[in-house]
């Protein structure tokens, strides 16, 4: 070949390199130069992402965002991908996922409108109903039983609002008490610091099964709220959130999301080898056949 056309087909391979990596940008980007994904996890939100016996990040979105870290890490052709892990409240994951702290927040996040405006969701993973935890003795069913006491629920959530703007607590006096996290909302529970704790049914439920005592506890009222939870990204970032809607979508259609549903839902898991017997929705059920990122206000049309 001569020296000319060589030297052309040199720089042709350097110019197609450049702009392969001229068309990666944001998160890509970023793990691509580091080699690192940071996944935000909860601490105490059963079964979804939580703490076991040994202090490692587990759940059943722990599992899945895992499963998108293998395809960032197949993607971007990396030998190596390092997983790092950063804890988060309800308070904080939300600017810890925009200032670029955590690309992958990994744990009971409600997809709505509102949050929508500041970051992405991946397609819905899970579905809940907001309700209350009390003790039976306490002989509380629903929200009318709540006038003048004490309520818990965790910074940073939407259950107090959803309770003040549902039609049977629009006109009850209850006292506001916050957790830091959701265990420790369930404490003030535990220990009569709140006659009722307000959360995600799911989360509610997990806590129950872990506690001391977990016959003592009930799930009761009426749903106050139907709630999309999803993986948390960044906005604005076309390519890592193409990526991360494929990858969900297609554990949804292979079938492998309704086998990690099942090892964390309807199987013992640690620590204690609790078996939740929380049965799959019907809303859930219709988005593992047609996975969507759609927020929570779509979901009371």
């Amino acid at each position: 070949m001569h020296p000319s056309r060589i030297l052309l087909a040199l720089l042709l391979g350097v110019a197609c390199q450049a702009g392969l990596a001229q068309q990666i940008d944001g998160t890509l980007k970023k793990v691509k130069e580091t080699g690192v994904i940071t996944l935000g996890i909860r601490e105490s939100s059963f079964p979804l992402s939580y703490l076991d016996a040994e202090q490692k990040p587990v759940g059943y979105h722990i599992d899945i965002c895992m499963r998108i870290a293998d395809a960032v890490k197949a993607k971007l052709a990396l030998g190596k991908l390092d997983i790092k892990h950063q804890a988060v409240t309800s308070q904080n994951r939300i600017p810890l996922v925009v200032n670029g702290t955590v690309d992958l927040e990994c744990g009971s996040t409600t997809n709505n409108a509102d949050r929508q405006k500041q970051v992405a969701f991946a397609p819905t993973t899970f579905v809940t109903n907001v309700r209350m935890a009390v003790k039976k003795a306490s002989g509380i069913k629903d929200l009318d039983n709540l006038g003048g006491k004490p309520v818990a629920t965790t910074t940073g959530t939407t259950s107090v609002q959803l309770m003040r703007s549902h039609e049977k607590g629009k006109n009850i006096d209850f006292k506001e008490v916050y957790g830091k996290d959701h265990a420790d909302s369930f404490l003030m529970l535990e220990t009569d610091r709140a006659v009722a704790f307000v959360m995600d049914d799911n989360l509610l439920a997990g806590l129950i099964a872990s506690a001391k005592a977990p016959n003592d506890y009930a799930i009761v009222g009426s749903a106050l709220s139907v709630e999309p939870i999803a993986i948390m990204l960044r906005k604005h970032d076309p390519q890592f959130k193409a990526l991360v809607d494929d990858t969900v979508k297609t554990l949804a259609k292979s079938g492998e999301l309704n086998k990690l549903y099942t090892k964390w839902f309807l199987l013992p898991i640690p620590p204690k080898g609790v078996n939740m017997n929380f049965q799959m929705s019907e809303p859930l059920k219709a988005l593992m056949a047609n996975p969507n990122d759609n927020p929570a206000e779509t979901y009371k049309k």
